[in-house]
């Protein structure tokens, strides 16, 4: 497919220039679409959405009508993202491509019926299957299986009362010829592995609550009763993700039991992620390690930190050339890592990719900090210069203290060794790694006792906030962001850039448990507090920027530096800001005002703050973000304007998600919310209303009834950066 897409682009791009070149032909009184090869059209056809291709595009003529059923524009086929369909719209557009797609998605299309769902079964010659995220009981999965016997690929869910027993012959003999699968495990159950016997790649899940709505307990002996374990033989890559709980940790445990007695020949990827700071202990994984080391695949690899000793990961990466390294919050393998990375203990590092060193120096709690234990710019030099096809660089959770972290060999600042990682493509990264050193006022602070900071014994001065104004060519600010300037000139192909200040820990309760004994209280860092507007305004400096997060930064005073990198990064798509500024009140508001103003390519917004006011101005702005789909409002003071609301929703059009976690009595939370469905539900299939109060004692059980594709989307807070999609860590 890849190399069809290139050749069509390349042909495209030469019919154009010999078109631009011969001036007789390329009047604009004399060239039609029609007149354009079927190549270009193609590729214009492919940027148009599926309903719009087939109920629409299809229609305008007969030669469009061809080019629209052409296979490389529905041998793939997604209805993820077409939020406007509903039942009737997607049970005919199956009808239309049941003999030309191979692929398809309706992953997270949480608002389509079952009996919808079981229209994909039309689709005789799909080869790839991703029905995740929607309404399908175990009778309807079974006749779907029974009708693609063609099917080599996977994606479902795990409910309640999952009986694999119910699904008929022909449904197991097509489980038996799959070669990948990936399972969202909302119950304890081995799913459908068993049935499985030639997966060469699995993707786990693991989602599952300790107690059910009811308040009654969750027990992994559930699965005891099933009769058939999953072997694994053929297995080539596992990966698992986990939702906090201890029943999850148990079930994966149970996945694995099958490692401890023998590990797949071929297997090259094996991914991990458990939150929290004490994963269960797993045995087998030194033993694995050692596999995995001695064959010289290895491509991949994730593991908890209680699971791995510096010996074993030598061992797992000697002789490989991994692609993806994730090593979050494991501080013991801190000087192993690099070792291995810097000084030939892996084979090719120029095919390392992805790289996750979240947390892998931290000590919690602590300002006395020691230059080994915080990131040392000739380190990151070195690895830049050994690991030069990096793309994925997450630094969270780390520290970078300038002014006691002299630099080697000419680095005197991170921001100069990260800007030699020339292809990187997203990144995220510690406040402090941005500032360029502590002035009198802050390094008094840094004197004071830890103790009293946490206590709250003594008030603590705002220090390190910039009055900075945008367009403003001050040196004192650029002086502050030289080296920042620095690094956004030597990566100018960001387009997912992350800051995250010391311990901001986002206030919905699902994952706040373990994130908070996985980093530091709030101004415990005062090096962070001298990142402010300035530094944000320097990220106009990057064109292609797709994705932003700003979270946990004290130092910004009033927000101006927003305006300035909205009105340059014209097509960011996706905004998520958190505790910016004081937490006592919001300062920023009329710059944030005007920066949503900038944003009209604006996708998705977060923005979680103490006292947001949602008003009449707030939506009037947000107003300006004519694209938006997904809003997440989170404010453990905020108030909300109803009928501001309701006005914003009827002009952005595209907002299928809105979800307002405030202050305010539930009455008036469920009366909005009612409003809206009732409203627009007719008009938007897809449309998710949730209204809560923050401080409700119910809003755990509310949470676990959103869908969880939006969840991972947008409303719970965590870092996508270094890694791969079905797998970001919690």
């Amino acid at each position: 497919m890849s190399g069809t897409v290139t050749g069509i682009s390349e042909d495209m791009d030469r019919q154009i220039v010999q078109a631009v070149r011969d001036e007789d032909t390329m009047s604009s009184s004399s060239v039609g679409m029609s007149d354009l090869s079927d190549e270009i059209l193609l590729c214009i056809l492919r940027h148009v959405p599926l309903c719009d291709l087939v109920m629409n595009v299809s229609n305008v003529c007969i030669k469009l009508h061809t080019l629209c059923y052409d296979k490389t524009l529905l041998s793939k086929v997604s209805l993820s993202d077409e939020y406007q369909a509903d039942d009737i719209l997607v049970r005919h557009i199956l009808k239309q491509i049941s003999n030309h797609v191979q692929s398809l998605s309706v992953n997270g299309c949480y608002w389509l019926d079952g009996s919808t769902v079981e229209h994909l079964g039309r689709c005789r010659g799909v080869t790839h299957l991703d029905v995740t995220g929607c309404r399908l009981t175990v009778v309807r999965l079974s006749g779907l299986l029974s009708s693609l016997s063609l099917l080599k690929s996977l994606a479902i869910d795990v409910m309640a009362n999952f009986n694999s027993a119910l699904l008929s012959s022909e449904a197991v003999a097509t489980l038996s010829r799959l070669s990948e699968l990936r399972q969202t495990l909302l119950s304890p159950s081995y799913g459908v592995v068993p049935c499985c016997a030639q997966l060469r790649k699995l993707m786990l899940q693991f989602d599952i609550s300790d107690v059910t709505r009811d308040g009654l307990g969750i027990s992994c002996q559930l699965m005891m009763g099933q009769s058939s374990v999953p072997h694994y033989q053929q297995l080539e890559e596992f990966t698992a993700r986990l939702a906090p709980g201890e029943v999850n940790q148990t079930l994966l445990l149970l996945y694995l039991a099958v490692f401890s007695v023998n590990v797949p020949k071929h297997l090259r990827v094996f991914l991990v992620s458990i939150p929290g700071p004490n994963p269960a202990h797993w045995p087998a994984a030194p033993s694995l390690a050692q596999s995995l080391g001695q064959r010289g695949d290895l491509e991949a690899l994730q593991l908890p930190r209680s699971w791995l000793d510096p010996l074993s990961l030598k061992r797992a990466l000697e002789g490989n050339s991994p692609k993806q390294l994730s090593f979050s919050r494991c501080p013991a393998l801190w000087p192993q890592v690099f070792q291995s990375l810097l000084e030939g203990g892996v084979k090719d590092t120029t095919q390392l990719i992805s790289l996750n060193l979240s947390g892998i120096n931290q000590v919690l709690y602590s300002e006395c900090r020691s230059v080994d234990d915080q990131l040392d710019p000739w380190t990151m030099s070195r690895l830049a210069a050994g690991c030069s096809n990096i793309k994925h660089l997450n630094l969270m959770h780390t520290h970078y203290h300038h002014e006691t972290s002299p630099g080697r060999a000419g680095e005197t600042h991170l921001c100069a060794s990260l800007a030699k990682f020339r292809n990187l493509r997203s990144l995220t990264l510690p406040a402090c790694a941005l500032s360029d050193g502590l002035n009198s006022h802050q390094i008094s602070t840094n004197n004071t006792s830890p103790s009293a900071l946490l206590l709250g014994l003594k008030k603590i001065p705002r220090v390190g906030v910039q009055n900075f104004k945008p367009d403003s060519e001050s040196s004192v600010s650029g002086d502050s962001t030289s080296w920042l300037t620095q690094l956004l000139a030597g990566c100018p192909l960001l387009e997912t850039l992350e800051l995250i200040g010391p311990g901001f820990v986002s206030v919905l309760p699902r994952l706040e448990p373990c994130s908070r004994a996985s980093v530091e209280p709030r101004g415990m860092c005062a090096w962070a507090r001298g990142v402010g507007d300035a530094h944000i305004a320097a990220f106009e400096a990057l064109p292609r920027l797709r994705r932003l997060t700003l979270a946990g930064l004290p130092g910004v005073l009033r927000g101006t530096g927003l305006v300035q990198m909205a009105r340059q990064c014209r097509d960011l798509r996706v905004l998520s800001l958190a505790n910016m500024g004081s937490l006592k009140t919001m300062n920023y508001t009329p710059a944030l005002l005007d920066a949503l103003r900038q944003c009209t390519q604006l996708q998705e917004l977060r923005l979680e703050q103490p006292y947001l006011n949602a008003n009449k101005l707030f939506f009037e702005a947000l107003s300006c973000c004519s694209r938006l789909q997904r809003l997440c409002l989170i404010s453990r003071s905020g108030t909300f304007d109803p009928t501001a609301t309701e006005a914003f929703m009827e002009r952005c059009c595209h907002v299928v998600m809105c979800h307002m976690f405030m202050s305010g009595t539930l009455v008036a939370c469920r009366k909005l919310e009612k409003t809206l469905i009732d409203r627009f539900k007719c008009h938007r299939a897809a449309l998710n209303v949730v209204i809560y109060p923050l401080q409700h004692e119910d809003l755990p059980t509310v949470i676990r009834q959103i869908p969880l594709t939006l969840l991972d989307r947008i409303t719970l807070f965590q870092s996508h950066v270094a890694q791969p999609p079905h797998l970001s860590p919690m």
